[in-house]
């Protein structure tokens, strides 16, 4: 989309926003939580169009391409997350041996990590998107990731099916939170260490590549880089940590499943596959599909202005073009958001609610699921071939 009459529309877009999240702060129950996570989430979309900050392009275009772009931004925003948390953790909670928080994604240990760890990372790189890619590349006008999404959603009611099993084999009942063991600072420090070997690697694996800078100056040139030019990965990654950071301070910590397993839970449960009873999911800490009838949830606002601000940033840029892809795409783009889903219902969370949130609180749970992602985006670069 080309032309002046992208920035009213854009315009429009902001003042609607702000006119939501004004009439969302007059609820007198839940009034700052909903319009903090409109913000939120407006914020999170932008960022992640900006920096085209994909998952599984992470993965893909470091194991097929040699790429270190989105893969460096990903290991920034965990470290940045990660100071952020211990700073909100020794507010909250300065004697962290007592227990763990019982809102951070601390997810209980197991096989069901490893095994749907690996399912989302080769279905995200094979089909072409993680969740938060399918949600941002809504927001620039792909029909395509529609269908993604849509996989996604019955890929995650399979994985509700069969959910009482995967509890009662695969699910311990170990959770491991870094902190309660060894306090802060030990935590922090090991896995600032991990981090910058992590980059460290990376960058010595990928050839060098022409500095991105991003010095703005003036104040064209402030809201050109903002707005129209796309965001280097590592800037990409300090507003993303930042974003998480704040978010978990405010209300609940980043992750875009939980909308999307309620939405697979009532599908589920309306055509029959879904038992009668789901073993202690709405007890389990993570981004799990828990019902919250008669409201809207405070991650449904997250989603939605999620996708909000990815067409917001898409309109600025000229990047929002409604389109569609071949047959083939279309075809590998469902069945890769079948395995996405499936794999983050049975992981509790995706590549932001486990992965992301995970580490950032110092849960084993969130390695255990990178570690497993990993080897399963490296299998799904290996079926793509060579580009």
């Amino acid at each position: 989309m080309t032309g002046p009459w992208r920035y009213w529309v854009a315009s429009g877009l902001f003042v609607g926003a702000i006119i939501l999240g004004l009439q969302l702060h007059k609820d007198p129950a839940r009034g700052r939580e909903l319009s903090f996570t409109l913000i939120a989430g407006f914020a999170a979309g932008l960022a992640f169009q900006r920096t085209q900050f994909c998952f599984a392009s992470a993965f893909r275009d470091f194991f097929r391409e040699r790429e270190r772009r989105v893969l460096i931004g990903l290991i920034i925003a965990l470290a940045v997350g990660s100071a952020g948390y211990m700073i909100v953790f020794g507010a909250r909670f300065p004697e962290p041996s007592l227990y763990p928080p019982d809102t951070a994604h601390i997810a209980p240990i197991g096989y069901h990590l490893a095994f749907g760890g690996a399912l989302f990372g080769f279905g995200m790189v094979v089909g072409g998107g993680c969740i938060t890619g399918h949600l941002f590349r809504l927001g620039e006008g792909s029909a395509v990731a529609l269908v993604g999404l849509a996989g996604v959603v019955i890929g995650y009611a399979m994985g509700l099916s069969v959910w009482n099993w995967v509890y009662l084999n695969l699910v311990s009942s170990t959770e491991i939170w870094l902190p309660q063991r060894f306090g802060y600072a030990i935590p922090f420090a090991i896995q600032t260490v991990v981090l910058a070997v992590a980059a460290a690697l990376v960058i010595d694996f990928t050839p060098a590549r022409a500095p991105e800078a991003w010095a703005p100056s003036t104040l064209f040139v402030v809201g050109r880089r903002l707005f129209i030019e796309k965001w280097p990965g590592w800037a990409g990654g300090l507003v993303i940590g930042l974003i998480a950071t704040f978010t978990y301070l405010r209300t609940y910590p980043l992750g875009v499943t939980e909308e999307i397993g309620r939405i697979a839970r009532v599908g589920g449960d309306a055509v029959g596959i879904l038992p009668a009873s789901l073993h202690r999911l709405d007890k389990i800490r993570g981004c799990a599909a828990v019902t919250n009838p008669g409201q809207i949830s405070t991650n449904a606002i997250f989603v939605l202005a999620f996708v909000g601000g990815s067409f917001f940033a898409a309109l600025l840029a000229a990047d929002f073009r409604p389109r569609w892809g071949s047959a083939g795409k279309v075809a590998r783009t469902f069945g890769g958001g079948l395995l996405v889903g499936f794999g983050a219902m049975i992981s509790l969370g995706c590549t932001v609610g486990t992965l992301m949130s995970g580490i950032m609180a110092f849960s084993v749970s969130g390695w255990i699921f990178l570690a497993a992602l990993t080897g399963g985006a490296w299998a799904g670069a290996k079926v793509l071939g060579r580009p």
